[in-house]
């Protein structure tokens, strides 16, 4: 078993790499800027239902 470690551990570096490289593409891809621009400003709207200032 100790000898398949640094499989392993080249495996993981591998798999790591393109989990990051996907998600990257996921959030970059041109079609979500919209989504991801509205989303950016949600925390600044003003919402009329808003409990601050409300008890």
């Amino acid at each position: 078993m100790h000898e398949l470690q640094p499989l392993f551990n080249s495996l993981w570096v591998l798999w790591f790499f393109l989990l990051f490289g996907g998600i990257l593409i996921w959030v970059l891809k041109p079609s979500r800027k919209d989504l991801w621009k509205e989303r950016g400003l949600m925390v600044l709207r003003d919402e009329p239902n808003s409990r601050e200032g409300q008890g």
